[in-house]
């Protein structure tokens, strides 16, 4: 077990190099491998690496590939702990051991000499042999290794096998909060070196944003040539600077030259991207403009392969990011497969490029033994981080190096950082566990609530080396399931605060593992230790479906925000760098959600940072309730988005809804058998519920305060959640108790109050119906009684409608679900669906599909029948065929079955959503403190479509 116990960065590769294509041959080695996988390394047979080995009878593997995923053994999720005791550098004996053999010839044309052996990720630890003799060892797991083969290569009949553990000393620095899983897992490559080729180099192309010149020079150990045909230059020497005019890389506008380094044996296509990186007053730049990051950490994780990401979905990402108003990613915890940074320069995305580097089980030890700080892991740190910075160096989206994640701090990540700066003084350094700022350019937190990026944005920090640098969120608004609540208040100060310069959403996606029926989750395996559905804390649902978060983070972060002015409507620019020159503005009249009218908006061409205004446009006189949407959009197609498509939009009220007379009232209550008739209402005369409205079964309302609790609710913001104080206060389980039933006359009043057991404290909850033509009308008056909590869930109504109501149709806040610190991305209108499609499919069920600023709302059946509701104030509601207990039950979507009714919840408020899950609670103001409320509503039966 020597080697695989060695803190050391492993053996025989050769030195780390930049990731390139050329035009030496390279023969792809993925595809169809044998495979075995043996309990441990003892188990294992000792003479796999015997070109003649025997291995017919071994199972079938994909390369790239995870094991665990195609049958071998189970995934394992932990966030913080180590699955196996911390004894470092030591693992378990019981190792899983997975030996892997391919036979392959060289193309008949492959030439003699040098060739390498590149492995682009192996987890946790290899161990290589070809045709018998022994490569060497790789750690590192999601870092390249190269090793020396020319002089074994045979013809043809060669044999190549690699054992893989899955534990070794390396995975004491790959604690990543993340699926514990073993293999091959990028590509493999047989690259021939041609004599006089290019070994490695590094494109240097910086920008003078003073005077428009860039400047480039290639660091090489060979005679290179440079050509830039778009720039006119042709056999260049590269190791020698030449500055000339160019167009400058940004996220925004991602210019890339394409060029050649050659030798007489080697051909290498490049892309440069002149920019050029400094922190200067306090701020980040690039090309001497503030930066202002939209960003999100990114995993890699595909729901079927874990995380081999194919290119095409590494693509998806990228495209979803760019039209989402993503403009940066940082690559948590560790570099990305190459062709991942590749595309973020060809489409444009800021990186913090990661090194592979986490030791974060460690923390609730005290950090005793903590790698960062330990002797004996000096060099496998400053292994891991040199493998990082050589691979990506000529990568012009890469704009900060990160040293890893949740490390600590020692003597160890300083030198880490001196080496880097020393490397690449272009590029700072990041790294959030360095809290004093003492070895890091920019300093970085995780989950700041917004009163410490407001003090951080005054410059009132204690320490004045922070108070120099740039501040960034490296993680904050915990993207787990429904939420994440109060992007805009972030935002808000990232605008404020000059060296405030945005920050990275956690996370990118849910690491969701698709199994029979859903999507699995950390305890799903069987595992002894793990973290449960913390691993489903995405924007993406596995399926890389966005959830309403994603939707929320794009309003929020849009570049461009049109609102309301006096002058008629305000036009402002965030990008960093562009005009808004490309866009078109185009604008939307609708009455009570219906379009009345729409025209183009002339707007002039507004420079970033600067805002305009522009009068409204000539608008038909309306009746009703009528917005105005504004949308600007791409006047042609990009790489990433066809043209129409919306970058920003902004709503502005144009006419008030006309005050509606009360109706008069019809009444009075009659008595039968058992039951009071009201109008068209039928109800119980001993609990004065409604049961039956125009003929229709109904059930309700009643008062409810309880809602299914989310991730956020349950989370770990300093002191109890709100859902376990929730919980504790009996929320959930609300009894009723009938005090009076008032009959008399025009009113039918039911006076009750409504508590939990074992509990003193209650709310009063007075109904009050009156009957008018077609309908009926009902006030609540909500009274708290006695010590109630200091929060409710929400507070409105539940009823039961017949299961045949599954269409829905609304005029208020949509298309998608909305909470009162998650609300920017609904408009006013109207819109319509299913019952089963206003469910948002949380990997891990809970409260979801809210929908807000309702003005009414119809409930129908296929004939057209149904229930319309009308708030004399705005309302929300959600309609789901099952009961908010049986969600809270739910652990998984296909434990959600379908019932014989229709549950319809309207509400007067809900408490916000925060992102305690890992992160601030919800704000004071969206918080749902109980107090005295009265609502009013009318219920109408509907016929045929239409209500009567």
């Amino acid at each position: 077990m020597s080697y695989v116990e060695d803190p050391g960065p492993g053996r025989g590769a050769v030195p780390p190099r930049a990731a390139f294509t050329s035009d030496a041959p390279s023969l792809p080695l993925n595809g169809t491998w044998r495979f075995r996988l043996s309990p441990s390394l003892a188990a294992a047979p000792p003479d796999v690496a015997d070109p003649e080995f025997d291995d017919a009878a071994w199972d079938e593997l994909p390369v790239p590939s995870l094991w665990q995923l195609h049958g071998h053994g189970e995934p394992a999720y932990t966030n913080v702990h180590y699955p196996f005791p911390v004894d470092p550098p030591h693992v378990p004996s019981d190792n899983p051991t997975g030996d892997h053999r391919l036979r392959f010839d060289p193309p008949h044309a492959w030439p003699a000499g040098p060739a390498l052996l590149r492995f682009d990720g192996i987890d946790s630890c290899g161990r290589i042999w070809l045709n018998g003799t022994e490569l060497g060892v790789t750690k590192g797991s999601r870092l390249p290794s190269e090793f020396e083969v020319g002089p074994l290569l045979r013809p043809s009949g060669n044999v190549l096998v690699v054992r893989v553990h899955q534990w070794s000393a390396g995975s004491y620095l790959e604690d990543q909060d993340m699926w514990w899983l073993s293999g091959i897992f990028r590509a493999v490559t047989l690259l021939s070196r041609p004599p006089g080729g290019i070994g490695d180099f590094w494109v240097r192309a910086d920008y003078d944003h003073t005077t428009g010149l860039g400047t480039v020079r290639v660091e090489t150990a060979t005679d290179v040539v440079l050509d830039i045909p778009a720039l006119g230059v042709a056999g260049h020497p590269a190791a020698e600077p030449l500055e000339l005019p160019v167009e400058p890389w940004s996220a925004e506008s991602p210019r890339l030259y394409a060029g050649t380094l050659s030798t007489v044996a080697e051909r290498v296509p490049v892309r440069i991207g002149f920019r050029t990186v400094s922190v200067e007053d306090g701020q980040l730049k690039v090309n001497g403009r503030r930066l202002l990051l939209r960003g999100v950490n990114r995993h890699e994780h595909d729901p079927r392969t874990g995380r081999v990401v194919s290119s095409e979905t590494a693509l998806a990402d990228v495209l979803l990011m760019k039209r989402h108003n993503v403009n940066a990613v940082r690559t948590s915890h560790y570099p990305p497969d190459p062709a991942f940074l590749e595309l973020c320069d060809e489409y444009g995305l800021w990186v913090i490029d990661e090194c592979d580097l986490e030791t974060h089980g460690f923390g609730p030890l005290g950090w005793d033994r903590n790698p960062g700080s330990e002797p004996m892991w000096a060099d496998a740190c400053l292994d891991r981080m040199r493998r990082t910075v050589e691979r990506d160096k000529n990568r012009p989206s890469v704009i900060l190096w990160s040293l890893g994640n949740e490390s600590h701090t020692g003597d160890n990540l300083a030198r880490m950082a001196e080496w880097v700066r020393h490397r690449d003084p272009t590029r700072p350094v990041h790294y959030e566990g360095d809290h004093e700022c003492s070895y890091v350019d920019v300093h970085s937190r995780m989950y700041a609530t917004p009163g410490e990026v407001d003090r951080i944005g005054r410059r009132e920090d204690d320490n004045e080396r922070r108070r120099d640098l740039p501040f960034l969120l490296c993680e904050y608004a915990h993207a787990m399931g429904n939420g994440p609540g109060g992007l805009l208040e972030y935002r808000e100060l990232f605008e404020k605060y000059p060296n405030c310069q945005g920050g990275f959403v956690w996370e990118w996606i849910d690491h969701g593992i698709a199994v029979p029926g859903h999507f699995a989750y950390g305890g799903d395996f069987g595992e002894l230790i793990h973290d449960g559905n913390f691993v489903i804390d995405g924007l993406l649902f596995p399926d890389r479906t966005p959830s309403p978060g994603l939707t929320e983070f794009a309003k929020v972060i849009e570049p461009v925000r049109i609102s309301a002015d006096p002058a008629g409507i305000r036009v402002a620019n965030h990008y960093d760098f562009a005009s808004t020159g490309h866009l078109d503005f185009t604008w939307l009249l609708e009455e009570e959600g219906t379009a009345v009218a729409q025209g183009v908006l002339a707007v002039p061409t507004v420079l970033s940072g600067q805002m305009t205004s522009v009068p409204l446009p000539s608008l038909p006189a309306t009746s009703g309730e009528s917005w105005l949407t504004v949308s600007a959009t791409l006047a042609s197609a990009t790489t990433w988005a066809p043209a129409g498509h919306v970058v920003g939009w902004g709503q502005l009220p144009v006419s008030a809804a006309p005050a509606r007379p009360a109706p008069p009232v019809r009444g009075p209550v009659f008595r039968t058998a058992g039951q009071l008739l009201l109008g068209a209402g039928e109800f119980d005369a001993v609990t004065g519920v409604l049961t039956a409205l125009g003929g229709h079964s109904l059930h309700g309302p009643r008062l409810d305060v309880w809602r299914a609790t989310t991730d956020n609710d349950r989370g770990s913001a300093p002191g109890p959640s709100e859902a376990s104080q929730w919980l504790e206060a009996g929320l959930h389980r609300m009894q009723h108790r009938v005090i009076e039933v008032d009959a008399d006359g025009d009113e039918l009043v039911v006076r009750t109050r409504v508590a939990p057991p074992a509990q003193a404290f209650g709310l009063f909850a007075d109904y009050t119906w009156t009957a008018f033509d077609g309908g009926l009308r009902l006030r609540v008056d909500v009274t708290p009684d006695g010590p109630v909590p200091a929060t409710l869930p929400r507070l409105g109504l539940v009823m039961a409608l017949p299961g045949t109501f599954g269409s829905a149709e609304w005029f208020g806040g949509g298309p998608g679900e909305a909470y009162p610190d998650s609300c920017q991305a609904v408009r006013i209108g109207r819109f319509s669906s299913s019952v089963d499609g206003l469910q948002t499919p949380y990997v891990f069920p809970q409260e979801n599909g809210n929908r807000t600023a309702v003005r009414w709302a119809g409930f129908t059946a296929p004939d057209g029948t149904g229930l319309r509701v009308d708030g004399e104030r705005e309302f929300g509601f959600t309609a789901r065929r099952w009961t908010a207990a049986a969600l809270e039950a739910a652990r998984h979507t296909d434990e959600l079955v379908s019932g014989s009714l229709v549950h319809l919840t309207l509400d007067v408020a809900q408490h916000g959503l925060g992102t305690a899950a890992c992160g601030p609670g919800v704000l004071p103001r969206y918080r749902l403190e109980p107090r005295k409320t009265s609502f009013a509503l009318t219920l109408r039966p509907v016929a045929g479509g239409v209500a009567n």
